[in-house]
């Protein structure tokens, strides 16, 4: 449809306008709040105790949740929030992976705070128009746009009736609607949902940047818990910010100078190193699907294995030959030269409403190659990419999807569920059109798409109660916890990344801790105090990216020469440092590691409390189905007997002789749920909680976050 027609059906339904301000030291000191019920527009200011104790991003969103919610808020009522904000980093242009934004909001997945970390133009943009964060509140009537635009000082709310609503349509659109010619188009930046988001608990949030050698609007996600089904249950179609003249000094950092001076040195480590370590600047993270593989950690037929014959078919190198655009600079924000959002460039589509379009494919990553792929047995490289796109377009998680229907496609074919059931659907593993007509029946909430769209812990309870399934087997194969789908690393080997995935606030997502390779392939982490000091570490270092706009690829997709005769090579202690220095060369704090990780323990601990005022956060929801642990099935067991048999000899001291596979599988789970509870146990100790899982007053003192809401929440629990 012409644009023009488009804008000229757009009716005003307020508008604010407001001093554009200055930064100062990375923050602007106020915040943009929109009740989208109310077409009210108000700023606010940020406080200095926002700065001291929540710090930024993740920190801001969660204490703005906080303070607009109840105990009794659900997903959809009109008091949840979606809080966008960058942190004092975010939109510098020296260092690589500055420009990322935090997203939080109640999860209509997990029934908690979620938070999600995206990049693209959006968070710096909003930054230089002049807010440290947006805060969106209500519910509104009809479709509505919010449009920021910082270079005139204006805040407007637009029904929007006749624009698109999956991503790349409506992306192209509004970025075409508001840029005043091709080259204003990099100054424009939008959030949208999609169709899919609409009819499932899955929906993601895309946010463009706008690619000027490709002439596209490419889009990063916010993928997890479903923001984006919210976004779409208040009636938003998307958000814009348009602000032009970025430059390296916006920020107006405490030194500049130290800017300069860091982000040189990791650029030269990227072009000297990138080649021989991960090859992030040909294919992204997709670079360890046959690592993976490898290592018998890719997740295969839903977490039943861990690898493939046919892997060799979606190896990283398949997509760098036959797919991925090469050479071509792809950073979702300025000056970053890992350059890791790679695109597979006029893509024919086999299926849906857009079939026989060309189009851009922004991945696959590691997550969706492995997601849509390996774990739903699709060894199909188009399959991959056309699953990732309609996921993308339509607004859907592509964890969250691929996960759940690899759980689905497993009760399928053992008879769980059948083809009258699935409306006729044969979900046998490795039936990518089955895959991909979910997706289109999620864009139109038709079928059984909507089922699976409500995630894996919802269809447990739907399989157990309509079809006399089995509760506890479907327990022990429902790769999900606190309704959180699982993303895609077989943990079963890991007692660490067990710990990793069921440890976590949020539920089992791998930016928190990833420590598999240190855990079982290094052997780095042998005891379970070993083992909690690196699911308290690492946590916090990697929830500190989310406080203040930064990409963890940068910390450890690319190590200096020299990082494996350092006495900690698993933390890139070089790399640690110039995060420190980056910190000080904008806000002027000059800070340690100590401070780093207690920055993060503020805000780690006010999540974890936040949980248990909505009503979860204790031990028994750090519970994990057994699939992660070890081999629910026969099959499983017998895929890896000679593993399993050794350790049932040297760990357990079990003599296997004449031992059924059955008997050996009920020595070793009762071994490895025991393993588990001795590591929660360790790990809420290190933590400074207590056997609960409950911050204890005590630490919460010694962090500083005694504050009487939080005390109020816990006293009862200590």
């Amino acid at each position: 449809m012409d644009i023009k027609v488009l804008r000229d059906n757009h009716k005003l339904l307020a508008e604010y306008k407001y001093e554009l301000g200055k930064i100062d030291k990375g923050y602007t000191g106020r915040s943009l709040f929109v009740n989208v019920s109310e077409n009210k527009i108000e700023s606010k200011p940020v406080s200095q105790m926002m700065k001291d104790k929540f710090v930024g991003g993740k920190g801001f969103g969660l204490w703005y949740l906080w303070n607009a919610t109840t105990p009794s808020t659900k997903w959809n009522d009109p008091e949840n929030e979606i809080i966008i904000c960058g942190g004092p980093v975010c939109g510098i242009t020296q260092y690589p992976g500055a420009g990322k934004s935090l997203v939080c909001s109640i999860s209509p997945a997990t029934d908690m705070p979620i938070d999600s970390n995206v990049g693209g133009y959006f968070g710096p943009l909003l930054k230089f128009s002049g807010w440290d964060a947006l805060e969106l509140q209500g519910k509104s009537e009809k479709d509505i746009i919010i449009v920021i635009d910082g270079n005139n000082g204006t805040v407007s709310i637009e029904e929007a009736p006749l624009e698109a609503v999956d991503g790349h349509v409506l992306g192209e659109q509004l970025t075409e609607m508001y840029a005043d010619n091709e080259e204003d188009k990099r100054n424009v930046a939008v959030v949208t949902a999609g169709s899919g988001a609409e009819h499932t608990r899955m929906g993601l949030l895309n946010f463009t940047f706008y690619d000027p050698r490709r002439k596209v609007a490419r889009l990063k996600q916010a993928g997890r818990g479903g923001i984006g089904t919210v976004f779409r249950d208040k009636k938003i179609k998307a958000l814009v910010v348009k602000f032009s003249s970025v430059k390296g000094d916006l920020n107006n950092p405490f030194d500049q100078g130290i800017l300069n001076r860091t982000g040189i040195k990791l650029h030269k480590e990227v072009h000297d190193l990138d080649p021989k370590q991960n090859n992030m600047r040909k294919i992204g993270t997709a670079n360890i699907i046959e690592v993976m593989d490898e290592y018998d950690l890719l997740p295969v037929m839903n977490y039943q294995y861990g690898s493939h014959p046919d892997t060799q078919k979606i190896k990283s190198t398949v997509f760098i030959d036959k797919y991925i655009t090469q050479g071509v600079q792809d950073g979702c924000w300025y000056g970053c030269s890992l350059a890791c959002a790679k695109a597979a460039d006029n893509f024919l589509l086999k299926t849906g409403p857009y079939k026989g379009h060309k189009v851009t494919v922004d991945g696959p990553e590691y997550e969706n190659a492995a997601g849509l792929g390996s774990n739903c047995a699709i060894f199909d490289p188009e399959g991959i990419l056309e699953l990732n796109f309609y996921c993308d377009t339509y607004g859907i998680d592509t964890i969250s999807f691929g996960t759940a229907t690899a759980f689905a496609m497993e009760c399928y074919e053992r008879g769980i569920i059948n083809k009258e059931i699935t409306g006729g659907l044969e979900l046998n593993f490795g039936n990518f059109y089955s895959a991909v007509e979910l997706l289109h029946q999620m864009s139109k909430g038709e079928g059984f798409g909507v089922v699976v769209g409500q995630g894996i812990h919802r269809m447990k309870k739907l399989f157990v109660e309509q079809y006399g399934a089995d509760a506890d087997f479907l327990f022990d194969i429902g790769m999900e916890q606190k309704g959180l789908e699982y993303s895609e690393y077989g943990s079963k080997e890991s007692l660490a990344q067990q710990g990793g995935y069921g440890l976590t606030n949020k539920g089992p997502q791998h930016d928190e801790a990833w420590l598999i390779f240190m855990d079982m392939v290094n052997n780095q982490i042998p005891t379970f105090e070993d083992k909690a000091e690196a699911l308290h570490y690492f946590p916090m270092f990697r929830t500190w990216f989310g406080l203040y706009g930064l990409c963890k690829l940068p910390w450890n997709d690319i190590a200096p020469a020299n990082n494996k005769f350092t006495s900690e090579p698993a933390k890139i202690p070089e790399h640690v440092q110039n995060y420190l220095d980056i910190v000080y060369g904008v806000t002027g704090k000059r800070l340690g590691t100590d401070d780093m990780v207690r920055e993060s323990e503020r805000v780690y601990n006010f999540q974890r409390i936040f949980n248990i005022r909505l009503g979860k956060g204790l031990r028994e929801n750090d519970k994990t189905p057994y699939r992660s642990m070890g081999p629910v099935t026969k099959e499983e067991y017998e895929s890896r007997q000679e593993r399993y048999d050794t350790q049932l000899k040297e760990k357990i001291g079990y003599d296997i002789t004449g031992k059924t596979t059955e008997e050996k599988m009920a020595v070793l789970r009762s071994y490895r749920e025991d393993q588990y509870e001795k590591l929660t146990d360790a790990v809420y100790k290190r933590r400074g909680w207590n056997s609960n899982g409950v911050p204890t007053i005590e630490h919460l003192k010694e962090l500083g976050m005694d504050m009487p809401e939080l005390i109020e929440v816990v006293r009862g629990l200590q």
